[in-house]
């Protein structure tokens, strides 16, 4: 098919038993169905030192593409050394399988995706430590913070936050 303008296409074929291949009667593993991606709606964001896109993933015959295979091939296609600075999230199945659509953000290094990036894709794509605290810990600390008025109140929070960082 015909790419429309400013549209990339990758197709890659998959092996391994561990991203979908199946065995055959003899025990030899078969190819799994080829992966297609698209990119489109391409837009170069110099103030968030980023280029983002729509991803439309053709996968017939899966139910869908792990997203850290998704980072590799768009990581390759668009000359990327590094997969982490990736972000790919929001993938929606379309009815009846076989295609997927989802959102990507490409960023120019390390450090603007650390400072534009939510925590908790910063957290799943491994940028940053999951800080594990309880929930009580948690709804204390609020309670704390509640009960502190006036301009005590910015102090008290940078204490607290400094307690928190130090346990």
């Amino acid at each position: 098919p015909i790419a429309a303008l400013g549209e990339r296409t990758e197709s890659h074929h998959l092996l391994s038993s561990a991203s979908g291949g199946q065995r055959g009667a003899a025990g030899i593993i078969m190819s799994a169905p080829v992966v297609t991606v698209r990119t489109r709606k391409f837009i170069r964001n110099p103030l968030l030192s980023r280029k983002q896109f729509i991803v439309d993933v053709i996968h017939p015959g899966r139910a869908n593409v792990p997203k850290t295979e998704l980072a590799e091939m768009i990581a390759k296609s668009h000359k990327v050394e590094n997969a982490q600075l990736i972000s790919l999230f929001g993938f929606r199945n379309k009815f009846g399988g076989g295609k997927s659509t989802g959102f990507c953000l490409i960023y120019d290094t390390a450090e603007a995706a650390k400072k534009f990036e939510p925590k908790f894709r910063l957290i799943r794509n491994g940028f940053v430590e999951k800080k594990e605290s309880s929930r009580k810990q948690i709804k204390e600390a609020k309670n704390r913070k509640k009960k502190i008025r006036g301009t005590g109140r910015g102090i008290a929070n940078k204490k607290a936050k400094r307690a928190a960082k130090d346990s």
